[in-house]
């Protein structure tokens, strides 16, 4: 009796070590497989990767032509420059291009011409160059104007206006902003006394030009403060943003 209760009882622990043996190679065959092997919702006990914030599901290309398009881009977008063009008053010797004739007229009538109306004249003798003087456009309105070509002067009973140096034509309109100033530059007679005609007048009228080249407004009287002598080799500069450029001629 007893050797059949060892019997069963070596064959038991057989079958018991013959199982254990079993489990062991079913789990190294299941640990064999795939570390990151998952079904949709990813690894057992983890959840599928996300993209990041800020970050784009679509192909790189596509991203970059998206990005270049929306706000805070640092690509540039045609047609988004701020235009750099801009009239600027007499004194900082940049004026508007194409204004017109004679480097005034033709910018669509987006400021006034300067007249007597929003201005203030003056003229002063100035010792060089000699039998020169100096006239002086402020702005006295609210508006910046357009000072075109050159001043209409009338000295005395003159019957005709002074010719204009060509050689002084701006390369555009001056545009004189309020309580600026722009200049013309009067060469009242001849130096070596060729000039023919003269005479002495303490009288002179100042007339403005439109950007037609036509009177504009009525002729301002401006004092001389004393008589000058004028004859035919009276000329004036067209209007400059400087007295020193006034003075050239």
């Amino acid at each position: 009796m007893r050797t059949l209760h060892f019997r069963r009882a070596a064959r038991t622990a057989v079958l018991g070590t013959a199982a254990m043996v079993a489990a062991l190679s079913l789990t190294a065959c299941q640990s064999d497989g795939p570390a990151n092997a998952a079904g949709p919702d990813g690894p057992t006990g983890t959840a599928a990767p996300q993209p990041g914030d800020g970050t784009s599901a679509a192909p790189a290309s596509d991203t970059d032509a998206r990005t270049s398009e929306g706000p805070g881009s640092s690509g540039s977008v045609p047609g988004a420059e701020k235009d750099s063009g801009s009239t600027s008053d007499a004194s900082s010797g940049k004026q508007p291009q194409d204004a017109g004739k004679g480097g005034s007229g033709g910018s669509g009538g987006s400021l006034p011409a300067c007249t007597g109306a929003n201005t203030k004249l003056t003229i002063t003798s100035v010792k060089r160059p000699v039998n020169h003087m100096l006239l002086t456009v402020t702005n006295t309105g609210s508006k910046s104007c357009y000072a075109y070509s050159y001043p209409f002067l009338k000295f005395g009973e003159a019957q005709s206006v002074p010719r204009a140096f060509e050689d002084s034509v701006p390369q555009s309109v001056v545009v004189v902003s309020p309580g600026r100033s722009a200049y013309t530059g009067v060469m009242t007679s001849s130096a070596d006394g060729s000039g023919t005609g003269g005479y002495s007048t303490a009288e002179l009228s100042v007339g403005f030009q439109n950007a037609d080249g036509e009177s504009e407004g009525d002729m301002v009287d401006v004092p001389l403060g004393k008589e000058v002598h004028v004859d035919s080799t009276l000329a004036v500069t067209y209007w400059q943003t400087s007295m020193d450029d006034a003075l050239m001629y």
